[in-house]
């Protein structure tokens, strides 16, 4: 059998490298604030924080913390992708707990993050969740994915697509086109500048409170309501009749749609 040309087992193991998954490029840094800041338990737990580089993908980012893990981007000026994620585990004892939280694998391929591990058959065998930080470039595009577990993206001038069940959606200072929705969970959006730059921001949620802070100089075309909730606005705005179930109204000489409305919550309008 003829050998294969040096050439060609070479790109051949390049190819293979290249198509590995990134997991094994983590490296665990020490963050005792951020292991601290989690939910209180009698049970022995296992914290830890890996950290990895990741080059720009050419599309979007896809990150699922699913089930139990919240999210937080937050923009800088980069050309890469920072990705933490702080792995914590469960059981009846401190090395079971150590043990667990080794057989949890946070995967990384050039367009998404997500975790997988032991799936859990009883309460004896313990528990995990992965949530993750990101610091990326402002104009990359974001997917964010959770079931239990709030999002928060600060920064970012995009295009995002936001979901999850059970948390909160909190944003700051962004732009872009941007949608989100959650079912049991807050919204808080915190606009800066003079103007929504973009397409708009349309967020819902079922079960939760609308909270916008808004420069007194702001342009936008602004709406918001609630079914099940009352108002509180502490900002100069035109309301023409009576304040219903929904409010639109043009902030300074108006612009893009900010959008973000409820069914069962209150919604809250304040001068940033």
């Amino acid at each position: 059998m003829r050998p294969f040309p040096f050439g060609t087992l070479g790109l051949l193991m390049l190819a293979t490298l290249a198509s590995t998954p990134a997991a094994a490029q983590f490296r665990v840094v020490p963050d005792d604030a951020w292991c601290d800041d989690q939910v209180r338990s009698d049970r022995p737990t296992h914290c830890e924080v890996r950290e990895l580089t990741l080059v720009r993908p050419g599309g979007p980012l896809s990150v699922d913390a699913s089930p139990n893990g919240g999210i937080r981007v937050v923009a800088e000026a980069r050309t890469d992708v920072r990705v933490r994620a702080r792995v914590v585990a469960r059981a009846d004892s401190d090395e079971a707990a150590r043990a667990l939280a080794d057989r949890v694998e946070v995967r990384v391929d050039s367009d998404r993050i997500e975790s997988d591990g032991p799936r859990r058959q009883s309460r004896r065998e313990g528990s995990w969740w992965v949530g993750y930080e990101l610091s990326v470039p402002a104009d990359l595009d974001l997917r964010l994915r959770s079931t239990n577990g709030g999002l928060s993206v600060t920064g970012v001038q995009a295009a995002l697509d936001l979901r999850t069940t059970n948390g909160g959606i909190e944003l700051e200072g962004l732009g872009g086109d941007v949608r989100g929705r959650t079912t049991n969970g807050g919204l808080r959006i915190r606009l800066d500048g003079e103007r929504w730059v973009g397409a708009g921001l349309d967020l819902e949620t079922t079960n939760g409170g609308v909270t916008f802070e808004i420069p007194s100089t702001y342009a936008a075309r602004l709406e918001t309501g609630t079914v099940n909730g009352s108002w509180d606005i502490d900002y100069p705005i035109v309301v023409r009749g009576r304040l219903g179930r929904r409010l639109t109204t043009e902030l300074g000489d108006g612009g893009s749609l900010v959008r973000a409305v409820t069914t069962n919550g209150r919604v809250r309008i304040e001068r940033r």
